[in-house]
C-alpha cells in the first residue's frame, strides 16, 4: 500500500438542489439529500484507474480509487468551461483594463520588492527579466490572491469523464491531467485532495496544470520540496523555468511597434500564421508593413499580430519569438500584451518608488 494518506471527506461537498414540489397543498417536509455517487463506481473511471496504475508503477490503485470515490461532479466546472452563449466583439482596451488594475500594479511593485533577491537570482540563471515573471503571477492570480477555490480532483473528474456538450469534446486532455495530478502528488507527497485551484485545474500561484508542474516546476529555495502554493521563490524559479523551457531568448524584445499593410491581400497574409512568428523583418516590408527602426534591426521571424479594438480600428505590433513564448502560458496575443504591458508599468512605477 502506498504511504500516500488519504483523508476521507465527513461532509458530502456539495447539497442537492431543493426538490421539486407539486402544486398540491400539502406539508412540505424537508427531504435529506442524498450523497453523489463517488467516480469509482463508473466503468469508465475503472478501467482509467487500471491504465494509470500501469503506466504508474508507484501509484497504488486501492489509493486512486479511493481518492476518486472522494471526487464529485461539479456542475459549476462544467458551466465555466463552455464558450459565452453570446461572445463579446474582442476589445484590446478594455482586455487591458482588466489587467493593469491599481490592485495588480500595487501589489505587483510590492511583490518585486519584497522578492527581490529571488527575482534577480531566476533572471540571472534564465534570462527572463524579473519584470515578466511578476507580471505573469500577477496577471494569473494577482500574487496569489485568486488562486481558485475548486478541489482539483472535482474539476478534473468532471471535465475528464463528464465534459460538458457545446464544444470540442477535451476530455482526453483532462483525463492527461488527472492522470498527472496523481503521479505530482505522490512524487511531492501531497494529499490531492487537498490541492484547490481553478475550474480548469490549474494549480497555485502561477497556475500550473498538474502537467506542467511535473514537468517545470522546481524547489528553487533549496528546502527540499516543491511548493507552488506559499513558496514565492519557488513560484518565481518554476514560472522562469517554464518560460525558458518554451525557448525564450535573453535579450531579445517581446515586440516592436509597426504599421501593418495598407492592401487587404497583404494584411491576410501576414496574418495567416497567427501568432506564429514566421517572417523576417525583409520579408514583412515586402509585404507593405512598416517596421520600427528597431525591429528593421530584428535578425529573427516576426509575427503580425492584430489586436481587435471592437468597432475602432485594431491596434497591431511584430511579435518576437519571446512573444510567443508568452502565449505558451497562454495562447492569447491579448493575454501576451497584457503581461508585456503590465510587465513594463511595473518596472517604471518600481524605479520610482526605488528612488524616493
Amino acid at each position: 500500500m502506498s504511504a500516500l494518506r488519504i483523508v476521507r471527506a465527513t461532509l458530502c461537498s456539495a447539497l442537492l438542489l431543493t426538490p421539486f414540489w407539486s402544486t398540491m397543498a400539502a406539508p412540505r417536509v424537508p427531504v435529506a439529500p442524498s450523497p453523489p455517487a463517488g467516480y469509482e463506481a463508473r466503468a469508465d473511471v475503472s478501467t482509467f484507474i487500471k491504465d494509470l496504475v500501469q503506466r504508474h508503477p508507484e501509484l497504488d490503485e486501492d489509493v486512486v480509487a479511493t481518492t476518486l470515490s472522494e471526487a464529485r461532479y461539479q456542475a459549476q466546472v462544467a458551466k465555466f468551461i463552455l464558450p459565452a452563449a453570446s461572445p463579446a466583439a474582442k476589445n484590446w482596451k478594455v482586455y487591458r483594463s482588466r489587467f493593469l488594475d491599481t490592485l495588480r500594479v500595487r501589489e505587483g511593485v510590492n511583490f518585486w520588492r519584497d522578492n527581490e533577491l529571488w527575482l534577480r537570482q531566476a533572471e540571472e540563471r534564465w534570462g527572463v527579466p524579473a519584470r515578466v515573471i511578476v507580471a505573469i503571477i500577477g496577471v494569473e492570480t494577482i500574487y496569489g490572491r485568486q488562486t481558485g477555490g475548486f478541489r482539483a480532483v472535482d474539476a478534473l473528474a468532471t471535465l475528464a469523464f463528464d465534459f460538458p456538450r457545446g464544444r470540442s469534446d477535451r476530455s482526453e486532455f483532462f483525463r492527461d491531467e488527472l492522470e498527472a495530478l496523481f503521479a505530482l502528488a505522490s512524487r511531492d507527497k501531497i494529499n490531492p485532495l487537498s490541492l484547490k485551484g481553478s475550474y480548469a485545474g490549474a494549480l497555485g500561484m502561477p497556475q500550473f496544470m498538474p502537467s506542467t508542474w511535473l514537468k517545470f516546476a522546481i524547489d528553487f529555495d533549496g528546502d527540499g520540496r516543491i511548493d507552488l502554493q506559499r513558496s514565492t521563490p519557488d513560484v518565481i524559479g518554476s514560472v522562469a523555468n517554464y518560460l525558458a523551457g518554451h525557448g525564450w531568448v535573453r535579450g531579445m524584445a517581446t515586440h516592436y511597434d509597426v504599421l501593418p499593410p495598407t492592401t487587404d491581400a497583404d494584411r491576410e497574409a501576414l496574418l495567416a500564421p497567427d501568432i506564429l512568428p514566421s517572417f523576417t523583418a525583409t520579408e514583412l516590408a515586402q509585404r507593405g508593413a512598416l517596421l520600427s527602426p528597431a525591429g528593421q534591426q530584428h535578425t529573427g521571424k516576426l509575427a503580425l499580430v492584430e489586436l481587435r479594438n471592437g468597432v475602432e480600428a485594431p491596434s497591431f505590433v511584430a511579435g518576437t519569438d519571446n512573444f510567443w513564448v508568452i502565449t505558451r502560458y497562454n495562447w492569447s496575443a491579448y493575454y501576451a500584451m497584457a503581461v508585456i504591458d503590465l510587465s513594463e508599468s511595473l518596472a517604471a512605477l518600481k524605479t520610482v518608488a526605488d528612488n524616493r
